[in-house]
């Protein structure tokens, strides 16, 4: 499009955004911006709305407790019982302890996970 800037914009509420709810922000936001004075973005820019997605990071306590009963991705910095990645559902998260339900094999397991060994977590897609 001619322009080396973008402007992102990630917006979120409950039951996830929609392409209509982004393209109805985008339509509010653009003439606000353009209303700015001094203009804070000289250069020619494209503006982007979006969410943060099906697979997002969830990077707070917050976000996991409110991610209870949704299937999760969890990375961990050290192994339980020689696993350092758990796919499955979030069971339980007490602020200290997650617990997943996940497949091995084709047998449900719970796993318990202290929140200070967890790397990375983020919502994931069940398939």
């Amino acid at each position: 499009m001619g322009s080396d800037y973008v402007l992102s914009i990630l917006v979120d509420k409950e039951g996830g955004i929609s392409v209509e709810d982004t393209t109805e922000l985008t339509e509010i936001i653009s003439p606000l911006l353009d209303q700015i004075s001094p203009d804070p973005f000289p250069e020619q820019y494209m503006l982007e709305v979006s969410s943060p997605g099906l697979e997002r990071s969830l990077k707070t306590k917050e976000a996991l407790e409110k991610a209870v009963g949704s299937h999760v991705n969890v990375s961990l910095y050290k192994a339980i019982d020689k696993v350092k990645v758990f796919q499955g559902d979030l069971v339980s998260f007490d602020g200290e302890t997650l617990t997943i339900d996940y497949l091995d094999k084709t047998r449900h397991k719970l796993v318990e996970i202290p929140y200070q060994t967890v790397a990375k977590a983020r919502l994931a897609v069940k398939l």
